[in-house]
């Protein structure tokens, strides 16, 4: 349950901390006194979607902290590695001017992603504006779903759906009308006769960039060659390096045994006789056969020119050039044989959209099997909240295949005898829709393993004897279930075991607003303004002392309200 909710500057709240309790906890106040705020607050901490305009004007942060006891060892909390310390969880959110966000659990940092998948786990807000989903008929598919716990049959059917889709896309890509064929096909094969016409070698443009720069340097090449080989080698009478050097050595040949040191020149000079003779052969070798043909220059520019041209139309270089060949021969092959490849997929479409419809019938009859409990559930539950004579009824109509399966299912409703079943749009009031949604997130929370439920003015709409209900029906739920509820109705916050009174001033010039836990005479005098106005009177504090009794008097039957609901329980 969630134990204690820390607020900084958000909105008109410069510091709050509001220690909530086990069962009913009601919070009212004036119009625009900050209650949803603090459900705002709730929200962030929990890792919902929020603005930079939360932030407290002046303020460079807010901050939100929540503590949560009775956490039980969730899954979700191994997968993020984390665990409840002594069954407590403590979730912590900043939020920057510059719409950063810091996070943390149990003082580890976390993603808002995160943040938000655990927060989801603990606490579930339903909120003011929750009834207006119930007109959108895409969402009864949802709840039913949420309800009748029918993933596995949703994840087989959507891997099945999803096979006949990528087989639809294959046949699609695949056709085409005559004319569009013909000129792709047309296309393909000049591209194609083009690059085989090329020729194309991979590797080949390095090698011919290299040769052509030989070439285009020749006579710079040999002269170089020439001039060096005269120095090494000499004229016709020698006189060169070679030659020097080798008479170098031996006249200090005759002394090279005589003395270490004339041992030691001797054989550097032989070395370097024996460099520059090897230099002098590679030199004389690359002169024989250097071959500098001008019509050989010419082809490689042509080659070269070649190549630039087709770089420009089918990739940067010869491999790119290569692969695109390679992918039109391909596509040209897939065209050409397309009306085989087709006729192949098409018998491929019929079994997968067999095994759909077998998959969806599977996941439809699931559903049914929900539909006629959660009719039952409902129902009940609006005869709880004083609308006995309703009729709750969930409609399928059989569609195409889609990604949620073939069913189009509406909800229905009846609110007065001999009134036919309606789409819920069309004959719910405001009251009764109210009544309608709180009737189905009870039913749903049996099903979900978080403890605490927020209700955000979901009693707008009802008076009198359906608030009272409706009050009842909360109660009961907060047995199992910690409740927080936003309330302007007497008979709700009446039913608390625990009222917060939401109040805004002025201090300093600025507007802040304040959470204080009412006593009992506190709450009769919040009661007493909650059902007369500003002037209270004797008449309407008896009158709110009563509600209070007739509450204790009706939760008395009911019994203590038990810890937050283990993972697999729920309102019974």
């Amino acid at each position: 349950m969630l134990h204690l909710l820390h607020i900084e500057n958000i909105a008109v709240i410069e510091e709050a901390d509001i220690a909530f309790s086990r069962g009913f906890n009601a919070l009212t106040g004036e119009t625009g006194a900050g209650k949803s705020i603090v459900i705002d607050a709730m929200g962030a901490v929990l890792g919902q979607r929020t603005s930079r305009d939360l932030i407290r004007t002046g303020a460079a942060k807010a901050f939100v902290s929540a503590v949560f006891t009775d956490v039980p060892p969730l899954p979700l909390l191994a997968d993020f590695s984390l665990a409840p310390e002594e069954g407590e969880l403590l979730l912590q959110r900043e939020i920057y001017a510059d719409g950063k966000n810091a996070c943390r659990v149990n003082g580890r940092p976390v993603t808002v992603a995160q943040l938000r998948q655990i927060g989801g786990q603990l606490l579930n807000i339903h909120g003011q504006h929750d009834g207006q989903q119930l007109l959108d008929e895409e969402q009864h598919g949802a709840y039913l779903d949420s309800y009748g716990k029918v993933e596995g049959y949703l994840s087989t059917y959507g891997a099945c759906y999803g096979a006949m889709e990528a087989t639809r896309r294959k046949i699609a890509s695949l056709q085409m009308d005559e004319a569009e064929k013909a000129r792709r096909v047309d296309s393909l094969q000049f591209q194609i006769g083009e690059l085989e016409r090329a020729d194309l070698k991979p590797g080949e443009e390095e090698a011919l960039l290299q040769r052509r720069t030989l070439l285009r340097n020749g006579e710079k090449f040999m002269s170089a060659i020439q001039g060096a080989l005269w120095s090494l080698n000499g004229g016709d009478e020698g006189g060169g390096a070679v030659s020097l050097l080798r008479e170098a050595g031996d006249a200090l040949s005759g002394a090279r045994n005589l003395d270490e040191q004339f041992g030691q020149l001797h054989q550097r000079l032989e070395a370097l006789y024996s460099e520059a003779y090897d230099v002098a052969e590679t030199l004389r070798d690359m002169e024989a056969s250097f071959e500098f043909s001008p019509q050989e220059l010419d082809a490689l520019e042509s080659r070269a020119d070649q190549l630039y041209r087709l770089k420009k139309k089918y990739g940067p270089s010869v491999e790119d050039m290569l692969a695109y060949l390679e992918q039109c021969r391909g596509e040209l092959d897939r065209i050409t044989f397309a009306a085989d490849t087709v006729e192949r997929l098409q018998r491929e479409l019929q079994n997968e959209y067999a095994q759909v419809m077998k998959a969806a019938h599977l996941l439809s009859g699931a559903r049914k099997a929900a539909a006629k409990d959660l009719e039952l559930r409902v129902q009940e539950e609006l005869r709880q909240l004083d609308m006995p004579r309703a009729r709750f009824s969930i409609c399928f109509e059989e569609k195409e295949p889609a990604a949620d399966g073939i069913d189009q299912i509406r909800f229905l409703m009846s609110a007065n005898v001999g009134e036919e079943l309606k789409p819920i749009q069309k004959v719910a009031s405001g009251g009764e829709l109210a009544r309608i949604m709180l009737a189905l997130k009870n039913v749903l929370a049996e099903n979900e393993r978080i403890g605490t439920l927020v209700f955000d003015e979901v009693d707008t709409g009802v008076s009198g004897r359906a608030a009272q209900k409706v009050a009842e029906k909360l109660a009961q739920v907060s047995r199992v279930k910690q409740v927080l509820c936003v309330t302007h109705l007497p008979q709700l916050a009446a039913m608390a075991d625990v009222h917060f009174s939401v109040e805004k001033g002025e201090r300093d010039g600025r507007t802040f607003t304040r959470v204080e836990e009412l006593d009992r005479a506190q709450r009769q005098r919040e009661l007493a303004r909650l059902t007369g106005g500003a002037h209270v009177t004797a008449a309407m504090l008896a009158g709110a002392e009563e509600l209070i009794a007739g509450a204790e008097q009706y939760k008395a039957g009911l019994g203590t309200a038990e810890p937050p609901a283990a993972p697999d329980s729920g309102v019974k």
